[in-house]
């Protein structure tokens, strides 16, 4: 009995996807993972911010599951593999804060970001907490959290807009009154800070 329960077990093991596996073993709460969002406004972002990847959010596990707790319409958790399967062609990449964070920063850090749980995706990218984006929750929740400035902040002006996608983006979202001197903070800035360090790509 005892070899077939080994035998069954290593047929779950084989037919479990690596991603799966590897974030149960691996991802830790408070981990930030990055990927190329199917949404309209992606490639606008991507050529605005000249960065790979337009869409972010924190890992936290909950109840013996991984999740992202991520700024989408609204704030909301969403399972690990469910979001990694959201984006194109299911490539993310996984970068940690370089000093390991203890459990109470885990559990400040994660209390922070669930205070926007609900709360509408803000298609404006102002820095109030009205309305978050993706970029913006993480930051924050980092910030607010830990005093951890893990990028420095931008104007929307230092962003390339020049391109026809942002363009048209800007004209959707603001029309002629395009807010040049809102505080930003892009995924880019995000990804390239020297406080992460990678833990995975897929």
């Amino acid at each position: 009995m005892k070899n077939r329960n080994v035998v069954i077990l290593s047929a779950v093991l084989l037919w479990a996807s690596p991603q799966q596996l590897w974030a149960n073993m691996s991802y830790q709460t408070g981990d930030i993972i990055f990927h190329v969002s199917k949404s309209q406004q992606s490639l606008g972002i991507q050529k605005a911010t000249k960065s790979r990847y337009s869409h972010m959010g924190l890992i936290v596990h909950k109840n013996g599951k991984a999740w992202v707790l991520e700024a989408v319409q609204p704030v909301k958790y969403t399972a690990l593999q469910q979001w990694i399967d959201r984006g194109v062609e299911r490539h993310y990449v996984v970068k940690r804060f370089k000093t390991n964070l203890t459990v109470r920063q885990k559990q400040t850090l994660i209390k922070n970001a669930e205070q926007y749980l609900g709360q509408p995706y803000d298609l404006y990218f102002e820095w109030d907490n009205r309305a978050l984006y993706c970029s913006e929750i993480v930051w924050k929740a980092y910030h607010d959290a830990l005093g951890i400035e893990l990028a420095p902040l931008s104007k929307l002006k230092q962003f390339d807009l020049s391109s026809p996608e942002v363009k048209q983006l800007m004209q959707q979202r603001y029309g002629q009154s395009i807010p040049l001197n809102e505080t930003v903070i892009a995924p880019q800035a995000i990804f390239a800070s020297t406080a992460l360090v990678e833990v995975d790509r897929k």
